[in-house]
């Protein structure tokens, strides 16, 4: 069942469990659960976390009270259990709190509820050459919130999916992708073209392979997600190959702790120039969250600049860095497809590298158009989806 009570949130939350009863303390307030866990939580925080008209405005479910407006030293003057299941806590200074059920236990603190909270987390699936690709029909997404839905899952966990079926005429690409959100322009434009030509201002608008990459690791935010979509490719070569840089990390980190280290710790400079703009960003390589997941592959060696470390980190970073290209290059990662007409890829830009086989534009006409999308931006279309 779903709670009915007012919370302040655009979310109603399940009842796991409901309140059994409720203990007063020094500093905090022991909720007793039918389950048999108990959650204490102290003053300040049920103080901080009122959900009333008062302390958020119901229209934006944003807080207006700050916890620095309330005495540090404030105490409930009563704690008990409303008939309708709720914590209420009358404080000192007379204002009153009222605690949805489900709310409080979907925010509870104790170690056994932030240990729930942690193992229902998404985590990304690491995969290799054996990858089943995540194939989608382009009229699904572009009709169907559920299709849309799985699609963005894939998205999120997976980090590679492939969309069949787009319309090839130029600019077909911006319907679906904002069917996610609003694209990320850059200096390459809102949609970008993907063809050989004579004045390229990057190595992607040539016939050479490229390695492989993450897009624009220049930028102090790479962007999250990147589309190509293939109008035409009639070219010899050119095919699109990908290695998840989570998956190699990962292994660095098991078969090379030290050059899996080296790489979270020294950072190395990435320089985009061209007539108009110079973009610079010196960052490590990989990138962890606060719990120490790998959260983020930065790579460009056709964008690097020359290494600045001490004297006596350069010869470990050189040694983690050839380790790691080396890793990309090995068949257990790498997944290669040819992309045709109607065809997209979409994948985590932060995570997947992408590279494309030379090809030969005496053979056929090769044209891909491309964008970005950040990442929470699908984030956040998925929450709202999931609703």
């Amino acid at each position: 069942m779903n709670t009915v009570a007012a919370v302040a949130d655009f979310r109603t939350y399940p009842l796991i469990s409901a309140l059994n009863g409720v203990q007063r303390l020094a500093d905090r307030v022991l909720a007793e659960w039918a389950d048999g866990r108990v959650s204490p939580f102290h003053h300040a925080w049920l103080r901080d976390n009122c959900p009333c008209p008062q302390c958020v405005y119901s229209v934006t479910r944003e807080q207006v009270f700050e916890i620095v407006d309330a005495s540090s030293s404030l105490e409930p003057a009563a704690a008990r259990i409303d008939s309708d299941g709720r914590l209420l806590i009358d404080w000192q200074d007379g204002h009153l709190s009222r605690f949805d059920p489900g709310w409080l236990r979907a925010h509870a603190y104790d170690d056994e509820s932030r240990a729930e909270r942690l193992a229902a987390k998404p985590r990304p699936f690491l995969w290799r050459s054996d990858l089943q690709l995540p194939v989608f029909d382009y009229a699904a997404l572009m009709n169907d919130n559920d299709a849309l839905l799985h699609w963005l899952l894939a998205v999120r966990d997976i980090g590679l999916t492939q969309v069949r079926g787009v319309p090839t005429e130029p600019g077909s690409l911006k319907a679906v992708a904002q069917r996610i959100s609003f694209i990320r322009e850059s200096n390459f434009g809102v949609l970008f073209n993907v063809q050989s030509k004579a004045d390229a201002d990057s190595n992607a608008y040539t016939a050479f392979n490229l390695p492989l990459h993450t897009d624009l690791p220049t930028r102090e935010l790479q962007p999250g997600l990147q589309f190509l979509h293939c109008l035409v490719n009639d070219a010899e070569g050119g095919e699109s190959i990908f290695v998840d840089g989570f998956a190699i990390a990962e292994a660095l980190r098991r078969e090379d702790p030290p050059s899996f280290q080296a790489l979270c710790d020294i950072p190395v400079e990435f320089r985009n120039k061209d007539r108009h703009s110079d973009y610079r960003r010196l960052a490590p390589i990989i990138a962890l969250d606060a719990l120490g997941h790998v959260a983020e592959i930065r790579m460009a060696n056709f964008l690097r600049g020359a290494f600045d470390t001490s004297v006596e980190q350069m010869p470990l970073l050189y040694r983690a860095y050839r380790r790691f290209i080396a890793m990309t290059r090995e068949p257990r990662f790498r997944v290669m497809r040819r992309l045709n007409p109607g065809e997209l890829w979409c994948f985590d830009n932060r995570r997947t590298l992408h590279a494309r086989n030379a090809f030969d534009p005496a053979t056929g006409a090769r044209h891909f158009q491309g964008c970005y999308i950040d990442r929470d931006e699908l984030l956040s279309r998925i929450l709202v989806l999931q609703r």
